[in-house]
């Protein structure tokens, strides 16, 4: 289903994260040809902090509110992790687009009724994983595959962050869905898909739990042709860099994952021939996410991050609870 380019996208925000409040509904609210016009909240205090920036939202308490409001096109999902799959059908079922936070779904078996919900529903539904919409990706993509870097061997990628003291967080409760692997495995396996195009063959992880959820986690897979390691923790030090290694050229990412917090989104090129380097200083990825899903609903583009796609990292992560094994 197409979207009239008549009117900005009027979106909805299911719950008053903190993660909603400080990026997705300012990048909503400076979107091109959107408009942040909504949010159900179960504690109306929380929605001060939204309508100082947006101060014409409209707030209510009842979530299916939102979903029966006939002004609302889109609605993006914040929710906890264990939340996403029930929330996201029941935003198709009112025939509403929906951009979900990652990870979308927990294991790889929920995308079939995602999916088929999505196409019976004919709307635009998307995980929101916003490094794709980074053009430091879309660099670092176009290098890897035109060959900058010869022949692709390994990949090394590493995210980090420690929440140990902050026992509330979601992602520190089994219950809510928590764990390093579902929180930022999302980012060190996805963008390793999203470069390279291709799929793991084989997956072998050792994992530290704490309370039931994974804190740290060494990830070594093979892909047809390369290699791959992966270190995730919310228990170290914060660190991010992904680093492309191939048999003529190395393409390192700076900042990946949090672009201009972290560090500097900036793609590094080393070869025989010396060192080149691509500055991406203004790019917003939040605000790049909405717009390029606005410009799907209006089928402008293809979203750059489909479902199936989604999918895929979903799988990777899986395979590597596997390869590891449950708690201790």
């Amino acid at each position: 289903m197409t979207h009239s380019s008549q009117h900005p996208i009027r979106w909805g925000i299911l719950g008053a994260s903190k993660f909603a409040h400080e990026q997705m509904a300012p990048a909503i609210h400076l979107a091109r040809g959107a408009s942040l016009a909504a949010l159900a909240t179960s504690d109306p205090a929380k929605a001060a902090p939204f309508q100082a920036f947006a101060p014409d939202i409209r707030v209510m308490t009842d979530y299916d509110a939102l979903l029966a409001d006939p002004d609302i096109d889109a609605i993006y999902i914040p929710l906890p992790n264990h939340m996403h799959v029930d929330w996201t059908l029941k935003v198709l079922a009112a025939g509403k687009a929906v951009l979900t936070e990652k990870p979308i779904a927990m294991e790889e078996s929920e995308f079939d009724q995602l999916i088929e919900a999505r196409d019976k529903a004919g709307v635009l539904a998307a995980e929101a994983y916003m490094i794709v919409h980074h053009p430091q990706w879309q660099k670092a993509r176009d290098l890897v595959r035109g060959g900058a870097i010869g022949k692709l061997r390994q990949v090394y990628s590493i995210f980090s962050y420690d929440n140990r003291n902050d026992a509330a967080n979601i992602r520190n409760r089994p219950e809510t869905g928590g764990g390093g692997l579902r929180d930022i495995g999302v980012y060190t396996f996805g963008s390793t898909r999203f470069v390279t195009g291709a799929e793991p063959t084989a997956v072998r992880a050792d994992i530290e739990w704490e309370n039931d959820v994974d804190t740290v986690a060494r990830v070594d897979a093979d892909f047809d042709g390369f290699g791959f390691f992966s270190v995730l923790s919310m228990r170290l030090q914060p660190f991010q860099e992904v680093t492309f290694h191939g048999e003529s050229g190395v393409l390192r990412v700076h900042a990946p994952f949090n672009a201009g917090l972290f560090g500097e989104a900036t793609v590094e090129l080393r070869t025989a021939e010396g060192e080149r380097f691509w500055r991406f200083t203004n790019a917003k990825h939040y605000v790049n996410q909405v717009e390029n899903f606005g410009a799907a609903m209006r089928g402008e583009i293809d979203y750059p991050c489909p479902l199936e796609f989604s999918r895929g990292t979903q799988r990777m992560i899986d395979m590597a609870f596997a390869a590891a094994g449950g708690p201790t």
